[in-house]
């Protein structure tokens, strides 16, 4: 995907401000797509938007297609008759800055709810006629994973591999049976992604209107606990008796950990999905690109080879680590050479951080698909660091951290000594502005076709504004700005910092 000189901000939807206790799909995410326009961006870059289960990881989700249905804007519900002005005065006294997931739960899902039998009981034709061809034309996922939702709910959220046999290995008859008797919360969790597609793609538009392009994240592996895994088991290396994990996806150590990081996740079974041409992953791509206009491949480095993790039923769960493992090849080129046979050069990014070999780059390479460059980890070491601007290629992301690392001004306070001198080798002094400026001017002078800064970095604000913590079980994701934070003077700056270094949208005719 080699692109024109362009920049752009990484910043997760429900990180907006507002008065319902999470960033949703209203008034304030487009507020924020104007502060794009406005700042000369081209590009805003989301983590996955799917449902999220323990833990409130986007990364960990229960459907790889699904939209998160606290995203959805209750006022725009409210525009669409679904929802009373009365049914939004009495909001509860949520935290400006954090995300408190279950009390925002506890909160939006009985007007969620309501919504859905107030859309059964006066939902004009048109929206009635749009809602049945929306889950016509999901019914591929949609109708696994509602029924999944339902499931799980009169299950009282217990894992699908823990339920009736019956329902573990899909008996039809059960699934007719169970799907009578839940018919309602069927229609429900339909209801909610409808809710959140309409949305989404009304703001997806808002976007493109104002040549800003929405790049999403395909992470690579999807939740054990997950519609897609308990719709197609045959993807998954699972045991054969109780559908729990023998093996488990991860990484040996390395820089976020010194163990190791065990992830929760089922590896795949790339023989099955290489003998159906790989058709569950085309679909999966083919539905993200119904959303977004790039995608992001999380742990690219998977589609080469993968770490697996045997797991010791004599270790407890809290206790594993996932040091001892081995890397197992896949076949990441036949998928690619499929997926472009499928559906033709995609605009794709690879995630290829972590232990890289010269495979995992020639695979990269081959595919044109560019890789990514983070600042942070560009110091302290010899000139051939490739993190070091001078080492990047043209087709290349380029940023002073992701939603893995701490912010800027964090990663610089906690720097040793010696780190800090090896960045004012560097920069010679750090300038009166903040070191935060300092990246974000490395990074847009960069020859890097493309610069995503997280939007914590143009504000300036330190490690209580991290999002994530890899290797951390709770805590994570909850990170907002506050409103009122992202002003005229900021897009100001930033739109001439970025006209500075070449990375203005160029007039439409003009671009090669």
């Amino acid at each position: 995907m080699s692109s024109p000189r362009a920049s752009g901000v990484l910043l997760h939807p429900t990180s907006f401000p507002g008065r319902y206790g999470v960033g949703d799909l209203g008034l304030e995410a487009y507020q924020f797509i104007d502060f794009l326009a406005a700042s000369g961006q081209q590009y805003w870059q989301v983590l996955p938007l799917g449902p999220t289960g323990y833990g409130n990881s986007p990364y960990m989700c229960y459907s790889a297609l699904a939209g998160n249905p606290l995203l959805i804007s209750l006022e725009l519900l409210q525009d669409s008759g679904f929802l009373e002005d009365g049914d939004l005065w009495h909001v509860p006294e949520f935290s400006g800055d954090r995300v408190e997931f279950e009390k925002v739960l506890d909160y939006k899902m009985p007007l969620f709810h309501k919504a859905c039998n107030t859309f059964k009981e006066k939902a004009s034709e048109v929206q009635r006629t749009k809602f049945a061809g929306f889950c016509e034309s999901k019914a591929y996922w949609l109708d696994d994973y509602a029924i999944f939702m339902a499931l799980k709910e009169a299950h009282g959220g217990a894992s699908w591999y823990q339920w009736e046999p019956e329902l573990v290995t899909r008996s039809h008859a059960a699934l007719q049976q169970w799907g009578e008797q839940l018919n309602s919360e069927i229609t429900f969790h339909k209801f909610l992604q409808y809710a959140f597609f309409s949305q989404w793609s009304q703001l997806k538009q808002y976007a493109s209107d104002r040549d800003i392009q929405i790049i999403g994240d395909i992470p690579i592996y999807v939740a054990h606990d997950s519609a897609d895994v308990w719709a197609n088991p045959e993807n998954f290396c699972l045991n054969k008796e109780t559908h729990e994990l023998d093996l488990m996806a991860g990484v040996p150590p390395d820089y976020f950990s010194s163990t190791g990081q065990l992830w929760g996740n089922p590896i795949y079974n790339w023989e099955h999905l290489q003998q159906t041409n790989f058709k569950w992953w085309i679909q999966r791509f083919e539905a993200m690109l119904d959303y977004v206009d790039v995608i992001r491949i999380d742990h690219f480095r998977g589609f080469e080879s993968f770490w697996v993790v045997e797991l010791d039923p004599e270790v407890k769960p809290e206790d594993r680590t996932a040091e001892k493992g081995e890397w197992v090849k896949a076949p990441g080129k036949e998928f690619f050479e499929t997926l472009r046979d499928k559906l033709g050069k995609l605009p794709i990014l690879a995630e290829d951080l972590g232990l890289m070999t010269p495979e995992v780059e020639d695979l990269r390479d081959s595919f044109d698909f560019p890789g990514m460059k983070i600042l942070q980890f560009a110091f302290g070491s010899d000139p051939s660091n490739p993190f070091l601007p001078f080492n990047y290629p043209r087709n290349c992301v380029v940023y002073t951290g992701t939603h893995d690392n701490d912010t800027t001004v964090g990663w610089y306070e906690s720097r040793e000594q010696w780190e800090h001198d090896a960045i004012l080798r560097v920069f010679g002094q750090i300038s009166s502005e903040g070191i935060h400026w300092d990246l974000i001017r490395l990074a847009f002078s960069s020859v890097g076709n493309l610069a995503i800064i997280p939007l914590q970095d143009f504000l300036g604000l330190g490690t209580p504004a991290r999002m994530n913590y890899p290797g951390k079980p709770s805590g994570n994701w909850e990170w907002r700005y506050w409103g009122g934070s992202i002003t005229p003077e900021l897009a100001e700056r930033i739109k001439s910092l970025t006209q500075t270094f070449g990375r203005i949208a160029q007039p439409k005719g003009t671009q090669e």
